[in-house]
């Protein structure tokens, strides 16, 4: 069997939609999906790019993907990426192919000189915590992620300063 990763293409935004679907689905959220294939399109292959994706395919089969885009650590002074989302399909789990995702991020951290890779975790998601700790990965119990959006991101938005 073949694995290879690679770059997302021009086209394939309903593919990584697809797969954004399937994680939403597997964790519970389909009901926060908002994107639409021309927003993922554009995110990824419009005149400026922010967002990137990689696709693993195992024997030319598109099974999973990982999502990502550049931070910056004001304490390291360099660049790092931070990892959207990490899916693979049910059927090609176990295979390796989740790791070899990891790797190929931590390969363009390494290649560019970037100071870190990082990503959130669902609490409830074993499974992906242990896999994620077998590679090295420290869970930073002691932040808590922070988000505003919807209603709220609005009246923050216009509040006077």
């Amino acid at each position: 069997m073949a694995l290879n990763i690679r770059r997302a293409r021009p086209g394939e935004a309903g593919l990584v939609l697809d797969f954004v679907r399937e994680l939403a689905d597997y964790e519970k959220l389909s009901h926060e999906v908002e994107a639409t294939e021309a927003d993922i399109a554009d995110a990824l292959f419009g005149s400026n790019p922010r967002l990137y994706c990689a696709i693993a395919e195992w024997d030319g089969e598109a099974v999973g993907f990982a999502v990502w885009f550049a931070n910056f650590s004001t304490f390291s002074g360099r660049y790092g990426i931070y990892l959207e989302d990490l899916y693979v399909r049910p059927s090609h789990r176990g295979k390796g192919l989740g790791k070899a995702l990891l790797v190929y991020l931590a390969k363009e951290c390494v290649d560019n000189g970037w100071s870190r890779l990082q990503w959130a975790v669902l609490d409830w998601n074993a499974p992906s915590i242990a896999f994620y700790k077998s590679l090295g990965a420290v869970m930073m119990d002691d932040w808590t992620l922070c988000r505003v959006s919807g209603p709220a991101l609005q009246r923050l938005a216009g509040s006077a300063a």
